[in-house]
């Protein structure tokens, strides 16, 4: 089985039809992260954080079944409106974090928006990385059509 760094790594790229301050604003505001960073059908009942370098941030995500998620990690790089570096860590039913994978957001306009890239790094599995692909994919949906409302 290949396990390099390259099959680990999961990049999804989007052009969103939105400025890239509002872009950036919904990674990082409490208010937009509840409408969009969670797959269809999952909700986000409680988020917050401190956008700097340094600063931590947390979600809870409730499933349709009822089962809640949590997730925690600290910003390594804030740049306003071009660049998030961020933890990501899934806590398990104890608060205790599981493994932890390095995320990467950039921001660029384009014709017509902001094409944002996005990149996570350090699975373990490429299991892992692929069940993140498709709750990424599903968010990034959501997150298109709450920027479409707002834009």
């Amino acid at each position: 089985m290949d396990t390099t760094i390259d099959v680990l790594e999961l990049s999804i790229e989007r052009v969103l039809k939105a400025p890239r301050d509002l872009v950036f604003d919904a990674w990082v505001e409490p208010r937009h992260l509840r409408r969009w960073s969670a797959p269809h059908g999952f909700e986000i009942p409680d988020c917050g954080g401190d956008a700097q370098p340094g600063g931590r941030y947390y979600a809870s995500m409730r499933s349709p079944a009822g089962e809640l998620l949590r997730v925690e990690g600290r910003y390594l790089e804030v740049v306003r409106p071009e660049r998030l570096v961020f933890t990501h860590a899934w806590l398990d039913g104890d608060g205790v974090a599981g493994p932890e994978t390095r995320v990467t957001v950039t921001l660029e306009d384009a014709e017509g928006g902001t094409l944002m890239r996005f990149s996570q790094t350090g699975f373990e599995t490429a299991a892992s990385r692929d069940g993140h692909g498709d709750g990424w994919s599903q968010c990034f949906e959501r997150l298109a059509a709450c920027l479409a409302e707002e834009a």
